[in-house]
């Protein structure tokens, strides 16, 4: 769950105040209600973008950052590369530094996903993580990260999905509805926050859903691989090669 929503300023102001909010126990919680598992998904994710990203001086853009956790995996998993994470909060931007501040080759960038201000064909991989889904407009974010993706660059989008066991989408509908929201309310003191990330999730397009609107931004080779029986999906978009 990272921080990033546009479209209706009301709307994005409130989800901004939320995550300012949680900012300070965001990473303690992001791991204890996942298992660590969302430390596996990230590293898919890092692994996914090897050949791209393996090349001398290769620059990968990180949005919705939150607290830098792919941003940071990107850079220790690829040295020779250069590392931009962009998050709307302050507060999460913040922590983010105090976790990558030794290391000039990772840059913080406070802006909004669906107006990045980067020229176009800037980076050899775009990634977002967690992130997608709290675009008022999917639609844009998925135009401006192709807009980003230099000929033959990469995208991977991780992001909450349908679970494909009947079994497993029932029991982790029931945590995510009823335990989830009470225990991240505990201890963030928010209790709105993990409120409204089940129903941001169920609004999200599922995996074929959302390879059909990648698709349609114009991205190639697409395709998707279930996470954890599809409680995430990895999505990978390329741009055309001139």
């Amino acid at each position: 769950m990272n921080a990033e929503t546009v479209g209706h300023p009301e709307k994005a102001e409130r989800v901004r105040a939320m995550f300012d909010q949680i900012a300070p126990r965001y990473d303690l919680l992001n791991h204890v209600l996942s298992l660590n598992i969302d430390k596996r998904w990230r590293a898919r994710v890092t692994r996914e973008l090897a050949p791209v990203l393996s090349k001398p001086d290769a620059r990968a853009l990180d949005l919705c950052c939150g607290t830098g956790d792919l941003t940071i995996a990107l850079r220790r998993a690829f040295p020779g590369s250069d590392v931009v994470g962009l998050d709307f909060s302050r507060p999460m931007l913040v922590r983010a530094d105090q976790k990558s501040t030794t290391d000039p080759r990772v840059s913080l960038v406070q802006g909004d996903a669906t107006r990045v201000p980067f020229p176009d064909g800037g980076f050899d991989a775009v990634t977002i993580a967690f992130g997608l889904r709290n675009l008022t407009s999917v639609e844009s974010g998925l135009s401006e990260i192709r807009r980003m993706l230099a000929p033959g660059g990469r995208a991977v989008i991780l992001e909450f999905s349908r679970p494909v066991f009947p079994l497993l989408r029932e029991a982790f509908g029931f945590y995510f509805h009823q335990i989830l929201p009470r225990i991240g309310g505990i201890v963030s003191g928010s209790r709105g926050a993990y409120t409204y990330l089940p129903k941001s999730v169920e609004e999200f397009p599922d995996q074929k859903a959302l390879s059909g609107m990648m698709e349609d931004a114009g991205f190639v080779g697409i395709r998707f691989r279930n996470l954890s029986g599809g409680i995430a999906a990895m999505h990978v978009g390329d741009r055309k090669a001139t």
